[in-house]
């Protein structure tokens, strides 16, 4: 058995919460195959994270974070392409991010601000899940559109997970050999934080995904909503009455 590489101790360290977070993903995942409500949403909450990342990619380009700026691995405007689909070419207009995204993105700056290699965990977690899940999500998309009838959504190609020519098993061996590459390099301290920043990056990811809700769930919500009122009101009748 070969030796154990730092992006190994990283995926090691935070297997218990991914495993929530496959969890989380999955009791979303029958809604948004055939949903565009719920796709769109996905896209949505994750759009602004890896914008910031790959803004600081490029304003610290001259730091280890610059250092993971993989050429083909870019998806902001990948997502944006999406959006405007999806949401229509004004989406932007009335567009602003819920309060868990907006507490993910302070978090991020405030990590590039003080500690910039803390974001290392979150560019290796969040682009290799888009790698490895995204491709399994697209093919399953693919099969479920068959499905629907005819329609622009059934022809539409989701641009997010599509990487055109660009070999996504080399994006991701140069993405992992990146970052073990810097963590040679790194003290056992800033290792140590970057494995307990692996396990944030989950929990941050966890509540944003929890904030994405398909429509029968919401009528789901008012529906249970209705039956708490009716019975308060049936109670107080009885109580009163």
């Amino acid at each position: 058995m070969g030796k154990e590489t730092f992006t190994m101790k990283m995926r090691r360290a935070t297997r218990e919460i991914h495993a929530i977070s496959d969890a989380l993903v999955n009791a979303k995942l029958a809604f948004a195959l055939s949903d565009n409500h719920v796709w769109a949403e996905g896209l949505l909450v994750f759009y602004e994270i890896f914008r910031c990342l790959e803004e600081a990619m490029v304003s610290l380009k001259d730091t280890h974070v610059g250092e993971l700026h993989i050429e083909g691995m870019q998806r902001t405007e990948a997502f944006e392409k999406d959006l405007s689909f999806y949401l229509g070419p004004d989406w932007m207009k009335t567009y602003k991010p819920r309060d868990s995204v907006t507490e993910y993105l302070i978090h991020l700056k405030k990590l590039q601000s003080s500690d910039p290699n803390q974001l290392i965990a979150y560019i290796y977690h969040l682009y290799m899940g888009l790698l490895s899940g995204g491709q399994i999500l697209r093919k399953k998309r693919a099969v479920v559109k068959k499905f629907i009838p005819f329609s622009s959504e059934q022809t539409y190609q989701d641009a997010v997970t599509h990487f055109g020519a660009v070999s996504i098993s080399k994006l991701k061996r140069d993405l992992v050999e990146a970052v073990n590459r810097i963590a040679e390099g790194l003290d056992d301290e800033t290792k140590e934080k970057l494995i307990k920043e692996s396990k944030t990056v989950f929990l941050m990811n966890n509540k944003v995904i929890r904030s994405i809700e398909s429509a029968q769930e919401v009528i789901l919500k008012k529906l249970l909503t209705i039956i708490i009122v009716l019975s308060l009101v049936v109670i107080l009748y009885y109580i009163i009455f």
